[in-house]
């Protein structure tokens, strides 16, 4: 696939390193020709200096035959000329803007062809806000993302000792979770993936990937780790756009919310934009005796979202120590995640991972409805619709077991219509069925991608 990128920033470059490594030919274009030059070379794609929004600069980028449109510049206005010059001028067929303000998208009349010619919004203050909430809203997890509409959960938990499931097999399941629509698709141990079987043996200190009916999440994962009270005092660092959004939509369900915010004008305008209920603190989050007078140690949930990976990693740190029950930073650095997670810092979240489960599903080819990364994006789990027949179609008619998937790659879960199933070998995949595949490679998604496409002749 031939794509064009506009914006070598934070989010261009991460699209870019996840997409380039698929095989795919990439052109990004920036301003700045040191972003560029250290963006090819770290990544085998083109780099080409100039204005996104110009006709001839897109022109020399090969927009004439591009497949694919992304425009994640830092302005706004920037992405929404920019597409609307891909559409209007190049066709190109599929157009992709990364915008911050709301208006755009409270606006859907600009989107379409009499406006700025845009297939889809990505906003990474909402991807990533959405992706907080879910973990205040379950406690017991590392990570939580939803397929076909909230139906079915994907939960990755640590075990911990005691629980129902420690030093069990994999087979003892059904006994462990009577009367549950789950079960666990990928485990980790020692930081490496398991191939793991129905005898395998878990162990406390393992990490697992569950995928359940939404309906019964909680459960599950209760038999992995001893269940956490719910989470209702939280104390957010940084009031940037995505701790103003996440405070917000916490304090309209009534969590108790304290804000901290090291710019004085800052906390001016979030006092001025928050409820009442929500107290704002002028201060530094590295600031110990500023925790201590607000009670961190009796705070459920410590979020720290400040744009600075160390800020954010010592302030969590010193939130641990002082007492906060469970710590979530913001990191976009993935080193500093990876080494983070699991030691004093709870959950470790990259921005560019949410961004990027959002993108995947207009990236991906065939009838792809949803699509996360997982495990610091080691795991790619997707959502496709099934379409065709058994003559037109790699997957409509045939068993689970008959599916030609990747080494490594599962089928977690099917939903049809009203009904959520966790499949056996036997298990016959029927038409309009969606599909839940977990991938362990980024390289092997062309090939599932591929099995959902369905033959000429069923058109």
């Amino acid at each position: 696939m031939k794509i064009l990128i506009v914006g070598a920033g934070r989010v261009g470059t991460s699209v870019a390193e996840n997409l380039v490594s698929e095989q795919n030919d990439i052109t990004v274009i920036d301003t700045d020709a040191r972003s560029l030059q250290d963006l090819q070379e770290r990544c085998d794609l083109r780099g080409l200096r100039g204005d996104g929004a110009q006709v001839s600069v897109l022109r020399e980028a090969g927009a004439e035959d591009a497949d694919l449109f992304i425009a994640c510049a830092a302005s706004d206005t920037v992405n929404l000329v920019a597409c609307r010059i891909a559409r209007q001028v190049f066709n190109i067929p599929r157009r992709i803007a990364r915008v911050r303000s709301s208006d755009v998208a409270e606006h859907p009349e600009l989107l379409g062809d009499d406006g700025f010619c845009i297939d889809a919004l990505i906003s990474p203050e909402r991807s990533v806000t959405t992706y907080l909430h879910s973990l205040i809203e379950f406690p017991e997890a590392l990570q939580v993302v939803e397929f076909a509409g909230g139906r079915v959960s994907v939960v990755t938990a640590r075990v911990s000792r005691g629980s129902a499931m420690a030093n069990r097999p994999l087979d003892a399941l059904p006994e462990v979770w009577p009367d549950v629509s789950a079960r666990i698709v990928d485990i980790m141990r020692d930081g490496r993936p398991l191939q793991a079987s129905r005898g395998t043996v878990i162990q406390p200190g393992d990490e697992v990937v569950v995928v359940a009916d939404t309906r019964h999440a909680r459960r599950a994962v209760r038999q992995l780790r001893a269940a956490e009270r719910t989470a209702r005092r939280i104390m957010i660092a940084g009031g940037g756009n995505i701790g103003l959004r996440l405070a917000q939509e916490l304090a309209e369900e009534n969590y108790s919310v304290r804000i901290i915010e090291h710019g004085a004008a800052r906390c001016q305008y979030l006092a001025e934009k928050l409820p009442s209920n929500v107290l704002v603190l002028h201060g530094n989050a590295t600031d110990e005796g500023l925790l201590e007078r607000e009670n961190i140690e009796d705070m459920d949930t410590w979020l720290a979202l400040t744009s600075d990976d160390e800020d954010n990693i010592m302030s969590s740190l010193l939130a641990k120590r002082l007492g906060a029950r469970r710590v979530i930073a913001l990191i976009n650095r993935q080193a500093y995640g990876e080494l983070m997670q699991g030691s004093h810092i709870d959950v470790a979240v990259s921005p560019s991972h949410a961004t990027m489960s959002e993108l995947l599903r207009h990236v991906r080819r065939g009838d792809v409805v949803a699509v996360h990364r997982l495990r610091q994006g080691v795991i790619e789990a997707l959502e496709a619709v099934a379409h065709g027949d058994q003559k037109t179609s790699r997957v409509v008619g045939r068993q689970v077991c008959q599916v030609r998937l990747p080494k490594g790659a599962v089928i977690g879960a099917l939903v049809r219509e009203d009904e959520i199933i966790m499949p056996d070998p036997d298990t016959v995949i029927q038409q309009d069925d969606h599909v839940i595949v977990f991938v362990p490679g980024r390289n092997q998604m062309a090939r599932v991608e591929k099995l959902f496409q369905v033959s000429a002749s069923f058109f």
